[in-house]
């Protein structure tokens, strides 16, 4: 599957998107023979697994420009990067405490002249300011996710959900938001696209609270 099904569900993208999204493929393919940032199984559907599963953040909120994103476990650079690409005037600080995945996040942004987002070798606790979102990817349950951002969200909010986390995961959340005890409203991904891996798949906001 390659970068077309980007373009299916994000019709809009001007020329210099289009090929970022585009390079994505060779970029991730060659790393993936270095450091294994993409499980080997998954690399030939990065567009649908990865890219795709990552926009879907965006169909739930758009960042406005000079917005400021968090990405907590960032891994390889996802929901980062492809959230970077989409909303090239958004600032982006991409985090994982893996040092050589965040090698790959920066070399990838540099060979996409991604000049909006930042790689940071650290733990989270250790990340200084505040953001308007934060977003990540079944790094943990929420419950412990939610404890990691505290003081990380401003308060000002200026996007039309009010700041908060906006959390890709899958399956049945039911017990692990009861766990939490937070606020929360659950987004499902089938409603935003056709293909059957997104069946489970949900983005999980949870304001600033």
């Amino acid at each position: 599957m390659n970068e077309d099904i980007v373009f299916k569900y994000f019709p809009d993208l001007d020329s210099n998107q289009t090929e970022q999204f585009a390079r994505l493929m060779p970029l991730y393919a060659d790393w993936n023979s270095k450091i294994n940032v993409v499980s080997r199984k998954d690399i030939d559907e990065l567009y649908l697994r990865h890219v795709l599963h990552s926009l879907g953040i965006a169909k739930v909120q758009s960042f406005l420009p000079g917005s400021h994103i968090l990405d907590i476990g960032t891994g390889g650079g996802f929901p980062g990067i492809p959230l970077a690409i989409l909303f090239p005037e958004t600032e982006f600080v991409l985090v994982d405490s893996i040092g050589k995945k965040v090698r790959v996040v920066n070399e990838v942004a540099n060979a996409l002249e991604l000049n909006n987002v930042k790689g940071i070798h650290t733990r989270v606790e250790e990340i200084k300011g505040q953001f308007d979102f934060i977003v990540s990817r079944a790094v943990t349950r929420m419950k412990p996710f939610y404890s990691w951002t505290k003081g990380k969200i401003k308060k000002e909010s200026s996007h039309e959900l009010q700041n908060g986390i906006l959390y890709l995961k899958g399956g049945d959340l039911s017990e692990e938001l009861k766990e939490s005890k937070l606020r929360f409203k659950l987004f499902e991904l089938p409603s935003y696209f056709d293909e059957d891996f997104f069946d489970t798949k949900k983005v999980v906001y949870v304001p600033r609270q």
